[in-house]
């Protein structure tokens, strides 16, 4: 029974053509948790010089880890492997400006809608993808 209910899961996840993922993220408990271990293993070198060029550096990192969350959320629905978060990379064209989304593990799979917003002690990501349909 176990099996059947896990392949029509699958079954189903296959059929999807879009998803949406969202994350919330508390400032000042972002901010308490967040170590240098952390940072290493989730943020690439281009986030990271990205955050830190601002006063307010946490702020940047948790809104690029409320994007990382979200996008991973959104792409989980639909692909059923892992996607370790070091591989989702939150860039800007511009300081403040729109994100986008890179992803260093089947690149071509997804197109990525993400949006990115905060308001005092709040950070809100959420992000839309579309299955990109296979090309022969």
């Amino acid at each position: 029974m176990n099996s059947k209910l896990s392949q029509s899961i699958k079954d189903l996840s296959l059929d999807q053509k879009f998803a949406v993922g969202n994350d919330l993220v508390f400032l000042p408990d972002f901010t308490a948790s967040f170590n240098e271990l952390f940072k290493k293993k989730i943020y690439t070198e281009n986030e990271v010089a990205y955050c830190n060029q601002f006063d307010d550096a946490m702020l940047r990192y948790a809104s690029t880890w409320a994007a990382k969350e979200a996008v991973y959320k959104a792409i989980k629905q639909v692909d059923l492997g892992t996607f370790p978060f070091k591989k989702i990379e939150i860039l800007r064209e511009k300081p403040q400006g729109r994100p986008h989304v890179i992803l260093h593990k089947n690149p071509n799979k997804f197109n990525i809608s993400l949006t990115i917003s905060h308001d005092g002690d709040y950070i809100w990501a959420v992000a839309f993808i579309e299955i990109k349909p296979k090309t022969n």
